[in-house]
């Protein structure tokens, strides 16, 4: 009898955990949806706008900026964007994993991390990293701004020399099955290697190139790090809606075994007081 109760104890224990899951893979569906319109909306531009950032890095002499210059690699800057919660599969995993990578090939020059999300911060907490900044618990309510204070922050340790390279570690979204985890240099601003062979062409600024630059440099590490968090929160939206899934189904396929295991234990005793009462019958007689 104590073992029925056991197993229908565990039943009704999965069946609730199985609600919960079925109830966070909705939430994350509907978050993935609204994240997904988003980052469909900012890619083209943040991408155009870095292609031709990139084109203009090619064409002018980098002494007439900071965010153009190179530095001596002494300090290396990594940006690590994560989650702030789990139960969202490999998702965070596999973007520390990549930090690390990252920090091991760089072992020779002082590492200095910028931790976006819960996660990340309190992995490299526990390791004795230090963390020159960090932005947490923000992605429920996703604004331009964060994007803007954490560009802000990247640029102002760029120009004071805090960071010499800076690089960025992100999960960037493809489906809701599918992150792949990417690995970039933000600063200095480097051309693509299609433009190496480009002949250099005049380029008439109006008002000044030094005003222009001011002002087009800082809002592309802005804009650049808004289509990073959309991607980053898209990904996470959907590695966690195909965790609950899967952890909906295997929910139900461990109560359909239990079940059946309850109704042969079930069977099994009474088919045994059965026996009981014939032997008892038998023996009166």
């Amino acid at each position: 009898m104590s073992s029925l109760k056991l197993i229908k104890r565990r039943i009704s224990s999965i069946r609730s955990t199985q609600q919960i899951t079925r109830v966070m893979k909705m939430v994350a569906a509907a978050k993935l949806k609204r994240s997904q319109e988003n980052i469909v909306k900012a890619r083209p531009y943040s991408l155009k706008l870095r292609q031709v950032i990139r084109e203009v890095s090619h064409r002018i002499d980098r002494s007439h900026h900071p965010l153009l210059e190179i530095h001596p690699p002494e300090k290396i800057g990594i940006v690590v964007v994560t989650g702030d919660r789990g139960l969202c599969g490999s998702f965070n995993t596999n973007i520390l994993k990549a930090a690390q990578l990252l920090i091991d090939e760089h072992s020779e020059q002082e590492i200095r991390l910028i931790t976006v999300g819960r996660k990340g911060t309190e992995f490299f907490t526990r390791r004795g990293f230090q963390i020159s900044g960090k932005l947490l618990n923000f992605f429920n309510h996703l604004e331009y701004a964060h994007a803007a204070d954490l560009g802000n922050m990247i640029v102002n340790q760029y120009i004071e020399h805090g960071m010499d390279r800076v690089y960025l570690v992100y999960n960037e979204f493809k489906s809701a099955i599918q992150q792949n985890v990417i690995t970039e240099q933000l600063l200095p601003i480097m051309p693509d290697p299609a433009d190496e062979h480009v002949p250099a062409t005049d380029i008439i600024y109006e008002p000044s190139e030094l005003e222009i630059l001011n002002a087009i440099l800082p809002r592309y590490v802005n804009v650049q790090m808004w289509r990073v968090l959309l991607e980053s929160f898209a990904a996470e939206m959907g590695a966690r809606m195909t965790a609950m899934e899967n952890a909906t189904k295997n929910a139900g396929e461990l109560i359909s075994s239990l079940t059946l295991t309850y109704n042969k234990v079930r069977q099994a005793s009474i088919t045994n007081e059965i026996l009981e009462v014939v032997a008892g019958a038998e023996g009166l007689q």
